[in-house]
């Protein structure tokens, strides 16, 4: 498990600024968040199936990080979008699909023409990010580690207008 304990987080913000594990404790700080606050999987009787739920909530804030995406509603969307391409949770599609009936007519034209053309290319893009091992890649360079896995960011994506 991913916890204050075993991953403190001012450690990591001893870290060089441009690090991986600079950018997560400044994420998790910066919006007063604590690896503490996500629950244990319940109701998931197979133990592997139950770790990997757990992992799946605990890696949630890496991927903000490496993805760049802000944790606003649309931003969560996106987030959401992209985790389903990713992992095929029928939860994460739920989100991505319901999620945008909070959003404004122009929110939700941005969600069809940038933010969900963004996760598909971003996963199309990048390498099967629920296998990775986070907590080995803090002290990389954040750009040099979101290329390795191909990560797009949603600040570099170009949307495709032809």
């Amino acid at each position: 498990r991913i916890t204050s304990e075993n991953l403190p987080i001012s450690p990591l913000r001893e870290l060089g600024r441009g690090t991986f594990g600079y950018a997560y404790a400044d994420f998790m700080a910066s919006h007063g968040y604590s690896a503490d606050e996500r629950p244990p999987v319940r109701h998931i009787e197979d133990f592997e199936l139950a770790y990997v739920m757990q992992r799946y909530r605990e890696v949630h804030d890496f991927w903000h990080v490496l993805t760049g995406n802000p944790t606003t509603v649309q931003g969560e969307i996106s987030q959401k979008a992209f985790e389903f391409l990713q992992t095929g949770l029928p939860m994460a599609f739920l989100s991505s699909a319901v999620g945008p009936l909070r959003l404004t007519n122009e929110e939700r034209m941005k969600m069809l023409t940038v933010c969900l053309p963004w996760a598909y290319a971003c996963h199309q893009n990048c390498t099967f990010l629920m296998g990775i091992r986070y907590e080995n890649y803090l002290e990389e360079d954040l750009d040099t580690f979101r290329a390795q896995l191909g990560v797009i960011t949603m600040d570099e994506y170009t949307p495709d207008t032809s």
